[in-house]
C-alpha cells in the first residue's frame, strides 16, 4: 500500500518528539498554508482519550478542520494498514476542497509508512500469536522485547518493550517467513520528483524538552488524567490490546488494580510516566533524524509557535 506520488507531492508534514510545540505551530502554518491537519498520532484516534494523549482542544479542531482523531473506540485494535487508508482518503478530499493537507504528529512508523510504503507482510496467524502472549504474560515484555532483540534487532531498536502488539506481529513475520520484518521495512525514500513540498520536523534542545515534558504530565494530572484513565478502563467492553498499552495509561491503570495505592506511590507512578515519556521522544528524535525525508528545524524553546511555522515555510523554500 502506498500513497499516490500525486497527492504525496501536494502534502505538507510537521513532525516532532512529544511536547516539542508541534501542536501550536501547526495551527499557524495551516492558516497561512489554507490546510487542514491530518492527525500522525496514533492513539488521537481513540475517543476518551483526551488528556493523555494531549489532543488539540475543540476550539482548536473548531479553528482549523483535524482528521484522523476521535475515529475508533478504545476496544479496537487499529492497524498502520488502516491508518494508511484513512489518511489517504482524508488527504483526497482535503485536496478535492482546493485546500493543503498538512500531516502533524510524532508517530514516526505512520510517518514512514506515508512517505515510503506499507510492507504488509503475510496474513495473521493467530495461533502463533497466542503462543507469543501467552509467554508474554508468563515472562513479562521485557523478556518478549528480547526475543524480538535476538532475531530482529533493528525492528527491537524501533519499537518499545510496552509495545506488545507490534512486538508480537514482528515475531509472527520472523517465525513464519524466516526473515527479519525490518528487512522488508527498509524501503528507501522516493525520487524527489515524488516527496512531498516539505517534511519538517521541530528539534528542540534536550534539556528544554526533558524540563517541558516534566511540566506537561504535571499538567495533565491536575486536569484529570487518573480519572479520565480510570473511566476508560471502567468500559464494558474494556479498552484492547493497543489503546490499554499507550503511554502513561498502562501505568495509571496499574496504580488504580491496586497495585500502587497510596499516594506516595501515586507520585512514584507519575515519575515512571515522566521517564517513559523522556524515553519515547528520544526513540521519536531517532526516527525523524533517520528518515532522509525529513528535514530538521532545530529551536531554542523560545521561539512563538508563529516563528516555527514561518521557519517551516522557509525550510520549504515558500
Amino acid at each position: 500500500m502506498i500513497f499516490p506520488s500525486e497527492l504525496l507531492r501536494k502534502c505538507w508534514f510537521l513532525a516532532g518528539p512529544t511536547a516539542s510545540g508541534k501542536s501550536a505551530a501547526s495551527l499557524v502554518l495551516a492558516r497561512l498554508l489554507d490546510a487542514e491537519i491530518i492527525s500522525l498520532d496514533s492513539m488521537a484516534i481513540y475517543r476518551g482519550m483526551d488528556i493523555g494523549t494531549a489532543k488539540p482542544s475543540l476550539e482548536d479542531q473548531q479553528r482549523v478542520p483535524h482528521h484522523m482523531i476521535d475515529i475508533a473506540d478504545p476496544e479496537q485494535d487499529f492497524s498502520v494498514a488502516e491508518f494508511l487508508k484513512l489518511t489517504l482518503d482524508a488527504a483526497e478530499q482535503i485536496d478535492r476542497r482546493g485546500r493543503v493537507p498538512l500531516f502533524v504528529g510524532g508517530t514516526g512508523l505512520y510517518l514512514r509508512a506515508i512517505l515510503r510504503g506499507l510492507f504488509e507482510g503475510p496474513s495473521a496467524d493467530w495461533t502463533i500469536r497466542q503462543r507469543w502472549e501467552e509467554q508474554a504474560r508468563a515472562n513479562g515484555p521485557e523478556w518478549l522485547h528480547q526475543q524480538l532483540r535476538n532475531v530482529d534487532p533493528v525492528a527491537a531498536e524501533r519499537l518499545h518493550s510496552n509495545d506488545m502488539r507490534r512486538i508480537i506481529r514482528a515475531l509472527e513475520v520472523f517465525e513464519v517467513t524466516g526473515r527479519p520484518i525490518s528487512d522488508d521495512q527498509q524501503h528507501g525514500p522516493r525520487p524527489k520528483d515524488e516527496q512531498p513540498r516539505c517534511v519538517a520536523w521541530i528539534e528542540p534542545p534536550r534539556d528544554w524538552l526533558r524540563a517541558r515534558i516534566d511540566r506537561r504530565v504535571d499538567l495533565m494530572m491536575e486536569e484529570g488524567w487518573l480519572a479520565e484513565t480510570e473511566r476508560l478502563m471502567r468500559r464494558d467492553p474494556p479498552p484492547g490490546r493497543t489503546a490499554s498499552q499507550a503511554l502513561g495509561y498502562r501505568e495509571l491503570n496499574e496504580y488504580l488494580q491496586g497495585r500502587q495505592q497510596s499516594q506516595h506511590e501515586l507520585s512514584a507512578t507519575v515519575e515512571l510516566i515522566k521517564t517513559a515519556t523522556r524515553q519515547f521522544a528520544k526513540r521519536q528524535h531517532t526516527w525523524f533524524r533517520n528518515l532522509e525525508e525529513c528535514c530538521a528545524i532545530a529551536t531554542t524553546g523560545e521561539e512563538t509557535a508563529d516563528e516555527i511555522a514561518r521557519r517551516v515555510l522557509a525550510a520549504a523554500g515558500s
